[in-house]
Parts: C-alpha cells; structure tokens; sequence
C-alpha cells in the first residue's frame, strides 16, 4: 500500500525510524484496529493510533459525553457534551489526520455482536471499564483468532497486557489467555465504579498511550510487546513494574479440556 507525498511528510518521522521505515509506515496504513471504547483509554490511543497513521480505525461504545468525562476522555471537549462518543471521536480523528477511515460503531459490545466485529479487525485495543466487557472481548478475541491489547485502569493504578492466545510461545505452549493471567472475576460490589471512587486523569492518557504503543509494535512488529507479562503502573509512587504468566493448561477456554468453545456463556 504506497504512501502518497503529503503521507511521506506526515510520518517522516516514522519513516527515517529503522525500527518502522516505509515498509512498517505502510503496515500502519494497512491496518485494521478495533478499539472498545472511547472513554479514558480509548481516548489516548485513537488519538496516537490515528496520528501514527493507522489506515482504519472501528471504535465501539454506546454512550454519550458528558461533563464529567473531559477531566480524563481527552478526545471529546465540552462542545460534544450530549452527543454519542463514536461521532465526538470521529470528528476528532478527522481533524488530525484526514488519511484514517473511521468506523463507528454506536452500540455496546455483547455476545450477540462480538465475533462478527472483532473479526473485521486485525488488532483489537480493549479500553473498557467493566469486568464484563473484559472477559467478553477477550473470548472473543480468542474464538476470532485476533491479538488483543488489554489494558484498565484504577483510581491511582493502571494495567496493560497484549494477549495472542490464538499463537504458540516459543517453547511450543500456547500463549496465555486473559483466563489465565485471571481465571474469574471480582465478585460483584468488591471493585468500585469510577464514579464512586475516582479516577487520575493523566493516569488515563499514560495507559491509552502505552496500549496504543503496543498495538503500532504488533503491526508493525518491532522490540518484545507483552504477551505474557503484565505491566502494572503505581501512580503514588511512579513505579512501572513487569509480571510474568504463562498458559494454564486448566484455563476454561484454551486449556487442555476447554468448556468455552462460544459466547454463549456471556450476556447477549
């Protein structure tokens, strides 16, 4: 996929990189990213993903901006209070870089909707807030043989992990799945909402730069991404610190006896 003139000037910077170069430029350009959600997470890293030049951005989200969003959803300003997200986002991807084709997709992910979608993607970047959308994504992403880039956030904490589940490790084990980093979720009322207990804002940009980083590395396919390794940021004490895991062979969905072979098992 050539680049035209004005596209060789915008990513000039790319371009004189070794490590991406005209050829990673135009993997970029190339690419398919699904991102869910357009909220602290997502926010960031559209904005560098289209910046960098991602030739389609899909962005999945049913809700719409609101006041308390702007402190941290710096895709959306005050002007866009009210209207749906995926359109506040758009306008915004447009007025950076009119070279990326947008896909707005204004409804919520669920079991009906997900492989369908995640399989029109090359890479998909969760930045959802809910356990549940979490899980779902990451199933699907496995059944739809995608690579995913997960990341979430806390009030002074953020985690960011990529998961190719659908590929082997180089020892011949399965990569790790989602389940294995964590086989179930929180009981329900154990992790409070971001309404109740807040949210650091720049924290926000960190994690969605860091994630939109690390899908640019998959498609282009430079350096060690973090299959496999959990980085985990501690905002009180600026510590980036790195944990290890592995394929669980007991994991429900690629274990050796796997009970999840579909969505079913999530709300429609």
């Amino acid at each position: 996929m050539s680049l035209s003139p004005e596209e060789l000037e915008r990513y000039a910077r790319h371009i004189v990189m070794r490590e991406v170069g005209g050829p990673g430029q135009q993997k970029l350009k190339a690419a398919r990213v699904l991102v869910v959600g357009a909220g602290g997470i997502g926010s960031p890293a559209l904005l560098y993903l289209a910046a960098s030049g991602v030739g389609t951005l899909g962005i999945v989200d049913d809700d719409k901006v609101s006041l308390s969003n702007l402190q941290r959803q710096v895709i959306h300003d005050t002007a866009e209070i009210g209207r749906s997200k995926v359109e506040s986002a758009a306008a915004a991807i447009a007025r950076l870089n009119p070279h990326v084709k947008i896909e707005a997709h204004a409804e919520r992910l669920n079991a009906t909707n997900a492989l369908d979608m995640i399989g029109q993607y090359d890479v998909v970047l969760d930045g959802s807030d809910n356990f549940a959308t979490r899980y779902l994504v990451a199933d699907a992403c496995y059944l739809a043989r995608r690579p995913l880039v997960s990341a979430a956030l806390g009030v002074f904490d953020a985690a960011l992990t990529t998961i190719r589940a659908h590929e082997k490790g180089e020892g011949g084990d399965p990569n790790p799945t989602y389940r294995c980093l964590f086989p179930e979720p929180p009981p329900a009322g154990t992790v409070p909402a971001c309404s109740e207990a807040g949210i650091l804002g720049a924290l926000a940009g960190v994690a969605g730069s860091l994630a939109a980083l690390e899908v640019i590395r998959a498609i282009v396919g430079f350096g060690d991404g973090l299959v496999g390794r959990l980085l985990m940021i501690d905002a009180r004490s600026m510590r980036f610190e790195t944990l290890g895991y592995v394929w669980d062979p007991d994991n429900p969905l690629s274990g050796e006896k796997p009970t999840i072979r579909d969505l079913s098992g999530h709300e429609a």
